[in-house]
């Protein structure tokens, strides 16, 4: 897949090699989590914890789906029947995928829960290897330890590019990827207690497993809808407001004929919707003033895809906090 462009935007050479890396990186784990769910399919036995471990890695496809996907149509040029082009369908697919995995994480708790209150003991049965009885657990132990190799690898190549692409389902992927090193070591040691005979512990690692989840469905959900209505534009790992915000705001303020400016700037999926607002020194701008103030400003960053200038004699009180410079 050769994506060139987003929207109206030429991507420049920096972000387009990260998204054909990035493209190569989420074909890649599709595969590797393709394999993995069959080798876990072949041991997963009576265990509560392997079958959570299991339906876990199914889910985890979604995120690399959607943003397949999304990459279909954040490409297509703006048209007159959608005038800002085709962003948010990557807001939808990470909405999309929190819901999934805060639907299915939920239930697999509940079913955890259940099965600790009813006291159910886990079955784990053997197998006939040339000629000699093995546990099934230890099958399950070393196919836990095989598979929990590769998120390790392409978790971390993915952190890199999300803060390249400015793109939050890469980030949630790559984020969920570093963490499934947890729901492994969670898994093994359900198993092994079902081997020492503390049946309870088996439970106890699907519910945790389950746990984390619901907790990856509940970040990625709201991140979603947080953006999806328009939250001010924040980083890609939303621990605070994009410093672009103050860098446009910077330099409105350094043209000789604005007083002050503001700006109030949107996240469209993995382009900014910008309105800079400024009141000038004088009662009169020229056309040419305006438009050479719009170009200053989409000259900042090639995620700036529509920006728009209102010459106003107030700033807006929305858009006038919190302002950062990088």
């Amino acid at each position: 897949m050769r994506i060139d462009s987003v929207g109206r935007t030429d991507l420049p050479d920096q972000q387009r090699e990260a998204l054909r890396s990035a493209v190569r990186w989420e074909w890649f784990t599709i595969g590797y989590t393709t394999v993995t769910i069959v080798l876990i399919a072949l041991v997963v036995g009576g265990s509560q914890a392997m079958k959570t471990a299991w339906i876990e890695d199914m889910l985890s496809l979604i995120p690399q789906i959607s943003f397949l996907l999304a990459l279909l149509f954040i490409r297509r040029r703006p048209t007159r029947a959608f005038p800002f082009g085709l962003h948010r369908v990557m807001g939808v697919g990470h909405l999309v995928a929190g819901v999934a995995l805060l639907a299915i994480g939920g239930s697999l708790a509940i079913e955890s829960v259940i099965g600790l209150v009813k006291a159910e003991h886990p079955a784990i049965g053997t197998v006939r290897v040339f000629g000699a009885t093995v546990w099934l657990g230890w099958f399950m132990v070393a196919v836990m330890a095989l598979v929990v190799v590769g998120p390790f690898f392409y978790g971390h190549a993915k952190a890199k590019l999300a803060p390249v692409l400015h793109n939050k389902v890469l980030y949630a992927d790559a984020d969920m990827a570093k963490a499934d090193w947890t729901t492994t070591v969670a898994s093994i040691v359900g198993v092994l207690g079902v081997g020492i005979g503390l049946w309870w512990l088996d439970g106890v690692a699907a519910l945790f497993i389950s746990v984390g989840i619901v907790w990856d469905g509940i970040k990625n959900a709201r991140t979603a809808i947080l953006d999806l209505i328009d939250q001010r534009a924040r980083t890609e790992d939303d621990s605070g407001t994009h410093p672009l915000i103050g860098r446009i705001v910077q330099r409105l303020e350094e043209l000789p004929w604005v007083d002050a400016a503001a700006v109030r700037m949107r996240d469209m999926g993995q382009v900014f919707h910008v309105e800079a607002y400024v009141v000038p020194r004088r009662r009169k701008v020229r056309v040419r003033e305006l438009d050479d103030a719009r170009r200053a400003v989409a000259e900042i960053d090639w995620k700036m895809q529509d920006v728009s200038i209102v010459v106003v004699t107030t700033l807006p009180e929305e858009a006038t906090d919190e302002i950062v410079v990088a």
